[in-house]
């Protein structure tokens, strides 16, 4: 049994050191995320051992392994830290119209420019001494940036991510292909021309297959990817001056078509692109995030399609 006096006189950030490292298993990523060094991360949980009496983690190569005891432990005080924040996160009454809050989101940088202008403006009207930081979306790294609070919230495409990270779908679109009128005027794009076409594609990477070519090359088209670009505002410039192909989700093109192009229908079967918004558990009753979540929402079902969530 612990002494009472050494659970009254526990410094409780080392619980939260405690729940990092439980999560992470590693004492660098720990420290990373934590914002500390490697060594206070061992530190803490040294003085920890002392309290509760029990080694917590053995290290076993670079993985810091539970023992019994804290695997017992530790989804009870995980929860009970969780519903700590929760309570502590509706103390205080949230004032739009006065909250100086920094909203912090994590977008690709290929959808930034078609998101960011739509969620400035809601603060500008809503909420004019808010501030807003969009940074860099690296899937990897999603969950644990949402757990440590780097991000508020993340927008992107459907992906893998179990509790506690929550999400729902904001929109889905078809794929179409984009392309100068002035080369193939209001024809059609058959499957022969559009194989034998050069084509554009739009992503963060320097190389690799993106989200289209999954379902192209699954049918066996394998196409000529000439000119890969990180956003698609770029790739549209790219399009006006060229007969280059640009394929893409329908509502990401009706934002971009312009005098110069025209969208057509892509001549394969390419299923759906969704976009979802991504948040951590711990947020739930967060009120300034409650209302962000919201404004999000409304923002992707503007137009009252769920497949145009970018209409002017």
């Amino acid at each position: 049994m612990i002494e009472v006096k050494k659970v009254q006189q526990l410094d409780f950030n080392l619980l939260k050191v405690f729940e990092c490292l439980y999560q992470e298993r590693n004492m660098s990523l720990a420290a990373k995320l934590l914002f500390i060094s490697p060594s206070a991360v061992s530190h803490a949980i040294k003085r920890l051992r002392l309290v509760l009496n029990d080694e917590l983690f053995t290290r076993q190569g670079q993985i810091m392994q539970p023992t019994p005891v804290c695997q017992r432990m530790a989804p009870q005080l995980l929860d009970t830290l969780e519903k700590l924040r929760q309570i502590l996160q509706t103390c205080g009454d949230f004032d739009l119209s006065q909250t100086g809050q920094t909203f912090k989101l994590a977008v690709p940088d290929v959808f930034e420019s078609l998101i960011l202008p739509k969620i400035q403006q809601v603060l500008m009207k809503e909420a004019p001494n808010a501030k807003l930081i969009s940074s860099k979306l690296t899937r990897a790294d999603m969950a644990r940036k949402l757990t440590t609070n780097q991000i508020d919230i993340a927008i992107d495409i459907a992906l893998p991510l179990k509790t506690p990270i929550k999400h729902l779908k904001l929109s889905s679109g078809e794929f179409c292909v984009l392309v100068n009128k002035h080369h193939y005027g209001v024809r059609n794009i058959d499957p022969e021309s559009y194989l034998s076409a050069k084509h554009i594609a739009v992503s963060n990477r320097a190389s690799g297959v993106v989200v289209e070519d999954y379902a192209l090359l699954q049918q066996g088209i394998d196409r000529s990817i000439n000119t890969r670009c990180q956003s698609y505002q770029t790739a549209k410039e790219l399009v006006k001056v060229s007969d280059y192909l640009l394929t893409l989700p329908s509502h990401i093109a009706h934002k971009l078509v312009d005098s110069d192009l025209i969208i057509r229908p892509i001549p394969y079967t390419i299923p759906p692109v969704s976009m979802h918004l991504y948040w951590h558990k711990n947020t739930e009753q967060d009120d300034a995030l409650m209302w962000l979540r919201e404004k999000v929402q409304q923002i992707f079902n503007h137009s009252g399609s769920s497949s145009s969530p970018f209409a002017a």
